[in-house]
């Protein structure tokens, strides 16, 4: 049996009243091209939830945090208000995982990515992940602003699709140019800023000033720190 299922995460399903155009007004990216990296920001424009945006005919899939899918859930239905929308975990999907392939809309070096029926857990997608950089859930982003979590070089907001949930703050930090903190994956010890540490792989994830990068972080090619 394959061993594909990432058993950290989980779907949820949203169907019924034109649920992209409700989606689309609440995420910070855009449903004209799926897969897509987005997350739910509070109004403050600091990420609730990160997330990869699937689409199953009418339906819209989330392929979520494990750990964040129900408070995902609550929140999302919130926002529904009257709406005939149902937002629920799909038990009878997982999400998938492959070093073959290049479906991650954050970035092709992450491998193969899909939604089906689970089967055996894979091995070796946390360092995988963690070796190109990508950090992801709540554990690691927290309630960081979403630019400081990289989502601009992750391809997770668009800033031409209209107004979402966190809008203004996360445009006035992008064209003033003044993100000012990242998140970064180093190796060993990540001193007194580890938000998540990863012992038995030798990472943690840290939240740094650019101009005091550790000396220890993996900068990977796909993040720009010129600006």
């Amino acid at each position: 049996m394959a061993q594909t299922t990432l058993t950290d995460r989980a779907v949820i399903r949203l169907s019924g009243e034109d649920v992209r155009g409700f989606l689309d007004g609440l995420v910070t990216n855009t449903l004209d091209m799926l897969p897509a990296y987005a997350a739910l920001l509070t109004p403050q424009g600091k990420v609730i939830a990160d997330f990869i945006i699937w689409g199953d005919g009418d339906d819209v899939l989330l392929d979520v945090a494990d750990a964040d899918a129900e408070a995902l859930v609550k929140r999302l239905s919130m926002y529904r208000l009257r709406r005939a929308i149902v937002i629920a975990r799909d038990e009878a999907l997982a999400v998938h995982w492959s070093r073959d392939g290049a479906d991650d809309p954050r970035l092709p070096a992450l491998g193969g990515r899909w939604i089906g029926p689970p089967d055996d857990r894979a091995r070796g997608w946390l360092e995988h992940r963690l070796r190109l950089g990508v950090c992801e859930g709540a554990s690691e982003l927290g309630d960081l602003l979403w630019l400081e979590c990289n989502a601009d070089e992750l391809h997770g907001v668009s800033f031409t699709k209209g107004c979402f949930v966190g809008q203004e703050n996360t445009a006035r930090m992008n064209w003033r140019a003044k993100v000012n903190r990242r998140l970064f994956v180093v190796e060993g010890d990540g001193g007194e800023r580890v938000r998540v540490a990863y012992p038995e792989l030798g990472f943690a994830v840290v939240h740094a000033r650019v101009e005091a990068v550790p000396a220890n972080a993996i900068i990977p090619e796909w993040l720009n720190l010129a600006d």
